[in-house]
């Protein structure tokens, strides 16, 4: 079976605009994490646990959207057609990266949680061991449980040239359009999407719990914003992830899967380095160093 990737019935001009719309956002995608990739790597400051797990979530970020560009190729060419072993290809690494974000948001979460909880031992437990078995796994279990996704998928019948009414080869989609049975496969992937939704959601909401207990205890309210305020960054990438993973397992529409799959596939990868560097102090302080030793070695 071809698979015959439809998510937009629009007029040139408009596809135009999406085109040019999503190809700005991409590169803002790519350029603002790749900025951020640089610094940490150039900075012995940032070479922390916080910008290590940073650090990932951008390489993430990159590649997570990167599987996605099958819209801008679909809005330049007007091909809408996919191979089947192209479109199983594309859920997986789509599928592989979503998991591992989350698994890897859990991580940082877990980080701010030693860092304000026990400042003193903070180096102590978040060595670079612990770190590397905080951020491995979540890139090795993800690939585990989409590869058994993958293959329940993969067995499933499809007939024809199938219409995938999506930007890409969305899971949720295939499962529509398949001529087989799907409730054994449909009950594996919702208790799946529970197990990597609910446990880490919940990690990161004890997590919280507990700094804010610490935090509330701070006598000072400036140490307590200050304290706190480390934390701003990860908790809004957190919420407009898991807010958009949400609506996308509850929506009921096909029409609003695809809008929810473009902003899952966009807007959480292009917040980060705008949180991140809007917002964090170091980040500013890196940009601003680089800068000011290009200028001394310009002039030199």
């Amino acid at each position: 079976p071809t698979f015959y990737i439809f998510a937009f019935a629009t007029s040139e001009y408009q596809k135009i605009i999406i085109l040019t719309t999503v190809l700005v956002i991409y590169l803002i995608i790519l350029n603002g994490n790749l900025l951020i990739i640089l610094l940490i790597c150039l900075e012995p400051r940032l070479h922390t646990p916080m910008y290590f797990f940073l650090c990932n979530l951008s390489t993430l970020d990159i590649l997570y959207v990167s599987t996605t560009l099958q819209l801008i190729y679909v809005c330049h060419t007007g091909d809408h057609v996919v191979s089947y072993s192209s479109c199983m290809v594309q859920m997986y690494f789509y599928l592989v990266f979503a998991d591992t974000e989350c698994l890897l948001l859990t991580s940082m979460a877990i980080d701010r949680y030693v860092a304000i909880c026990f400042p003193l031992h903070y180096s102590l437990i978040m060595s670079k061991q612990v770190c590397v078995l905080l951020s491995f796994p979540a890139w090795f279990v993800s690939s585990i449980n989409v590869s058994i996704v993958t293959f329940l998928v993969y067995n499933l019948t499809f007939f024809g040239l199938v219409e995938v009414k999506n930007f890409f080869c969305d899971l949720k989609a295939l499962m529509n359009v398949s001529i087989s049975d799907t409730t054994s496969s449909k009950t594996f992937i919702i208790i799946d999407s529970l197990f990597f939704g609910v446990i880490p959601s919940c990690s990161i909401l004890a997590s919280y719990v507990r700094i804010i207990y610490t935090v509330l205890k701070i006598k000072s309210s400036a140490e307590r914003w200050k304290t706190f305020s480390s934390c701003s960054s990860h908790i809004t990438i957190v919420v407009v992830y898991f807010s958009c993973a949400m609506s996308l397992y509850l929506s009921n529409s096909q029409e609003a899967d695809v809008v929810l799959s473009l902003m899952f596939g966009t807007l959480v990868p292009m917040l980060n380095p705008l949180v991140y560097s809007l917002r964090n102090r170091d980040i500013i302080w890196a940009i601003r160093r680089r800068i000011h030793k290009n200028r001394t070695c310009f002039k030199k």
